[in-house]
């Protein structure tokens, strides 16, 4: 519950930076703006492009509500029609987004980072696409349990960016200054290695809770326990950053 808590909090606060810097810029007809942030993430003359990122970053924000909305237990309890309906969307904007982002990556371009993180982007793109047929098929099925786990691990997966940033943030603050990767260049080896962690780590956790969760053991469940809240630390620690570094100065750009 802690960390549901804090994870949630960190994304209402992306979702609030999203909504307040690229959202506002296109409102107030700067869509321009966005490449303050996104190298040649607006081209001039390049309608459908443009469109398409906008609308990727549209799905970003009622994707990061709903995956938190979803997670609430009491929603799930109290109003189930809700939740069935919010998963279908999201399922289905989880999938809309993520070929949106191998559309920008392979055929666009312009995607800062190198060949590594590119092919680690595209792999994280085939799980949530994967993830997200499967967890639909066993809501189809009534298969609840089922669909409970692969709609979490969807949840991590659809959510890869969010825990890129974060995490890059913390190594920046632990280490006082970019280390392990070029700043100008955007790559280098701990680039690429946060390119796989940002969603393989998340699923093997969730993985390792799956079966302290099975095998009951309350030795087993405790170190669980404990280690996901040492790993809510350091989360904790790059959300702050992320905040006061990355996302609320741009509200009053």
């Amino acid at each position: 519950m802690l960390w549901l808590v804090i994870a949630v909090i960190g994304q209402l606060l992306f979702a609030i930076y999203v909504t307040g810097f690229y959202g506002r810029a296109a409102w107030h007809g700067h869509p321009e703006r966005w490449d303050q942030v996104l190298p040649h993430g607006y081209v001039a003359g390049d309608t459908f492009f443009n469109l398409v990122l906008g609308m990727h970053l549209l799905f970003a924000v009622l994707v990061t509500i709903g995956g938190a909305l979803q997670l609430i237990p009491g929603i799930r309890r109290r109003a189930p029609g809700f939740h069935r309906w919010c998963g279908r969307a999201y399922l289905l904007l989880a999938a809309i987004m993520s070929g949106g982002g191998l559309v920008m990556l392979w055929i666009r371009g312009g995607v800062v980072g190198d060949l590594s993180q590119h092919l680690a982007i595209s792999l994280n793109a085939l799980l949530i696409l994967a993830f997200a047929g499967i967890a639909w098929r066993h809501a189809r099925a009534r298969r609840l349990d089922r669909h409970r786990r692969w709609a979490l691990r969807l949840f991590l997966a659809v959510n890869g960016v969010w825990f890129f940033r974060v995490g890059l943030m913390f190594w920046i603050v632990a280490n006082q200054g970019p280390a392990g990767f070029d700043p100008k260049t955007f790559s280098g080896p701990f680039l690429t290695f946060m390119a796989f962690a940002q969603f393989a780590l998340p699923l093997a956790v969730l993985e390792l809770y799956f079966r302290a969760q099975e095998r009951g053991d309350p030795r087993g469940q405790l170190a669980m326990a404990a280690g996901i809240g040492v790993l809510t630390l350091p989360m904790t620690v790059g959300i702050g950053a992320a905040a006061l570094i990355m996302w609320l100065p741009y509200l009053h750009a």
